[in-house]
């Protein structure tokens, strides 16, 4: 029973785990949670950013869809529109009125002008929008191996302590497996939300994405019937 009572008096706490555990250990258990703290803290920057994107969108639509004339809106919107949408608007109506001779007439190739300055514009609002979402996949795709990796030094650094002391009784080998699994614990701690919210917030920003499209392709079919119409 003594073996089992010295190891009873053992402190194992994280905190006390980790001070105990060598260097590398530290080492790699710092990471995972400057890691974790990150990603964290990336997930919830991206819910208030998307829920803002959804909710200027929805506020554009409205002003594009109210029967306001595009010039109108445009000037309104002014040099520094707000918003992902008025930005990709406002790319369209810049090249829209360059593309007009002094006579009113359209450029040829006007059209094509304006769908390649809106995807240019789609494209730039679509890195801010994912911009953060690699550091996520990457810390879901590593943290477990690096967490492991903490282990395996943890596990080996516990063998060399029994070498050493020539003892293999439960308050000898629990503390150092203990430590070397503390690794594995936090590599999956930062992982799991890391994946989940990474394959969550991926998808969300893929239907914000597509809204622009649709919005795009919706103003080029506008523009190109009023050309005609003209």
């Amino acid at each position: 029973m003594e073996p089992i009572q010295a190891a009873e008096a053992i402190d194992f706490s994280a905190v006390a785990l980790f001070w105990r555990s060598s260097l590398t250990v530290q080492v790699v258990m710092v990471m995972l949670i400057v890691a974790s703290f990150w990603s964290w803290a990336i997930i919830v920057q991206k819910f208030l950013t998307f829920a803002q994107a959804r909710q200027e969108a929805s506020k554009f639509d409205r002003a594009f869809w109210s029967g306001e004339p595009l010039d109108d809106l445009y000037d309104r919107l002014g040099d520094r529109p707000k918003g992902a949408s008025e930005r990709i608007f406002g790319a369209g109506m810049t090249e829209w009125r360059r593309s007009h001779r002094d006579d009113g007439r359209l450029i040829p190739g006007g059209i094509s002008r304006i769908d390649r300055a809106m995807n240019v514009a789609i494209q730039r609002e679509e890195q801010r929008l994912f911009r953060g979402l690699s550091f996520l996949a990457t810390v879901g795709s590593t943290a477990p191996f690096i967490g492991l990796f903490g282990t395996v030094w943890g596990i080996k650094t516990a063998f060399e302590g029994i070498a050493l002391t020539q003892d293999t009784s439960l308050a000898v080998v629990a503390p150092g497996i203990a430590e070397a699994l503390l690794a594995t614990a936090l590599g999956l701690v930062a992982a799991i939300p890391a994946v989940v919210f990474y394959n969550k917030l991926s998808g969300d920003a893929e239907r914000i994405t597509g809204g622009w499209e649709a919005f795009s392709d919706e103003f080029s079919t506008l523009l190109s019937r009023q050309m005609d119409e003209g």
